[in-house]
């Protein structure tokens, strides 16, 4: 019988998940595994648009109403957190 993941165990792999599809949908060939334990501001060095932002936050708040059994309102709440704390940041638009 396999092992039963703790809620901790279910969190780590939800925030890999999540970063890993941030990367993918901002068209990005990194991983969580590239990032993984640097101190510095990695999510500096990469960017998205804010329709690829507010696409990863929708896909986001799903895939956590999913695995962590949270209502809408807690899974948007918790994905803007992970938004915040490791969302990439936007390109300058064009004209400024």
């Amino acid at each position: 019988m396999a092992k039963r993941l703790s809620r901790e165990e279910k969190q780590k792999n939800l925030v890999v998940e999540l970063i890993n599809e941030m990367f993918k949908i901002a068209g990005h060939s990194v991983t969580y595994y590239d990032v993984e334990g640097r101190q510095d501001a990695w999510y500096n060095e990469w960017t998205m648009t804010e329709e690829q932002y507010n696409q990863w936050l929708k896909w986001g708040s799903q895939l956590i109403r999913k695995k962590l059994h949270l209502t809408k309102k807690y899974a948007d709440r918790e994905m803007a957190m992970i938004g915040l704390n490791w969302g990439l940041k936007f390109e300058k638009p064009i004209n400024q």
